[in-house]
């Protein structure tokens, strides 16, 4: 059987597994390389070690072809042409920065395996000017071989369809000949997205980069922004949601990401926008992004929010009572509970004295692995016997479906949505107490 470009993938985490599993699809060979045996036992068996709509399928039938297949084993790459390094750029103990342990790591470990003319990309979240020094490091121990970068944007829920079918192409590629070859061969294993007209921008590496962590705090921005003029609504009596809708009608503005609640988390937004402004910092451009602190700061406030309007719904204490919260995940589709704010409330509004049982379909055994000490049930009937409020925290569609009756069981009728996803006046006009942020 002929496939199409030979590729290793270095890091079989969230964007490792899903960029193999992607390649194959698309016809490639393709081995993924990870240190975690266990992560590799459960890739090679073609099961996802986290949740991710579509994954499971497309490892069964690229696995089933030959086309996929997964090791401990650095050496097994030595027959790749194109090296994709997609390890995790975490935060570092004690500072903003990006913790770039790994993707050194990565890089040190694959230069001895580099044949000539093979190209080593980067995926993962870096600061800026990492690929430059990864370049030379490259250069220095594999000098027939190249770099070049090539960031990803991935949205968790829909990692499988944007990898397929991205909306963008940026390769970052070094000046001349070698940057020519790196295009080709990038070309070569996109050429199915470039067929359907993606758009492609090919760049420096510092541009590259920066286009990852600039679309990021730019999210990030949307998002607090909006959750800064609940923060008004709030004091005026004005409608958050309201707002929202007027002003994104304006072209220049857009409704997307104006959904004002209970802010981002995950594994990639609050990290990447701290680490930025730690980059920033460290080329004395700290006024430049010294906004993201702020963006960061209202991000927060929205947990401290949610908390308040929690007690304050239940006269003033939290103590002895019993909350449903439904929604661990830090988004639907989505088992990813890193940064979570709807755990995090769950976990204050616990440490306050009140009996707190949580669900989620997706998110419980990993959010058991964070916070054990909170009560988990696997449905929500079970989750809001008894309880004296019941709080949506994540927008998964079946918890914006729910009616009033569907919470038959709950002691109270208090329901605060933390999302504005629910029809307050379904829930006003069956007699409960409904109430969000930066709504009246």
């Amino acid at each position: 059987m002929e496939f199409g470009v030979k590729i290793s993938v270095i890091g079989c985490g969230y964007l490792g597994a899903v960029h193999a599993a992607c390649m194959a699809e698309l016809g490639h060979e393709v081995i993924g390389v990870d240190v975690d045996q266990s992560k590799i036992d459960v890739l090679s068996d073609g099961r996802a070690p986290f949740f991710e709509p579509g994954l499971p399928e497309i490892l069964t039938s690229a696995i089933a072809t030959g086309r996929l297949r997964f090791t401990t084993d650095m050496s097994e790459v030595a027959d790749a042409e194109v090296h994709f390094v997609a390890v995790g750029t975490p935060q570092t103990k004690g500072s903003y920065a990006a913790d770039l342990t790994y993707v050194d790591a990565a890089v040190d470990a694959l230069i001895p395996h580099l044949a000539p003319g093979t190209l080593v990309v980067g995926k993962s979240t870096v600061p800026v000017g990492t690929a430059a020094r990864l370049a030379e490091k490259v250069a220095a121990g594999a000098p027939q071989a190249s770099l070049a970068w090539n960031p990803e944007f991935l949205r968790e829920g829909f990692a499988v369809q944007d990898t397929l079918g991205p909306d963008r192409l940026v390769y970052g590629v070094p000046a001349g000949d070698a940057g020519e070859r790196a295009t080709a061969q990038l070309d070569e294993i996109y050429a199915v997205a470039l067929a359907a007209d993606t758009p492609r921008i090919v760049m420096d590496y510092a541009t590259a980069e920066l286009v990852k962590v600039s679309a990021n705090a730019f999210l990030a921005t949307k998002i607090s922004f909006i959750n800064a003029m609940a923060e008004v609504a709030e004091a005026t009596g004005a409608d958050v949601t309201m707002l929202a809708d007027a002003i994104g009608h304006d072209v220049r503005i857009g409704r997307r990401f104006l959904n004002s609640g209970l802010g981002f988390g995950g594994g990639c937004l609050p990290k990447d926008i701290r680490a930025f402004r730690a980059r920033g910092e460290e080329l004395g451009l700290g006024e430049s992004l010294a906004f993201l602190g702020e963006v960061d700061a209202i991000n927060l406030r929205r947990r401290d929010r949610m908390v308040e309007l929690t007690r304050e719904s239940l006269g003033g204490s939290l103590k002895g009572k019993k909350i449903a919260v439904l929604g661990l995940a830090f988004k639907p589709d989505s088992d990813d509970v890193r940064d979570s704010p709807s755990l995090d409330v769950a976990a204050r509004l616990l440490a306050e004295g009140a009996l707190v049982t949580v669900t989620d379909p997706e998110a419980i055994e990993t959010a058991k692995r964070v916070h054990p000490e909170l009560a988990y049930e696997s449905t929500v009937s079970d989750t809001v016997a008894d309880a004296d409020a019941v709080l949506v925290l994540t927008e998964w569609k079946q918890y914006r479906a729910l009616t009033p009756e569907d919470l038959a069981g709950a002691a109270g009728t208090i329901i605060l949505d933390g999302r504005n996803c629910l029809d307050r006046d379904l829930w006003r006009g069956a007699g409960w107490t409904y109430a969000s942020l930066g709504r009246p």
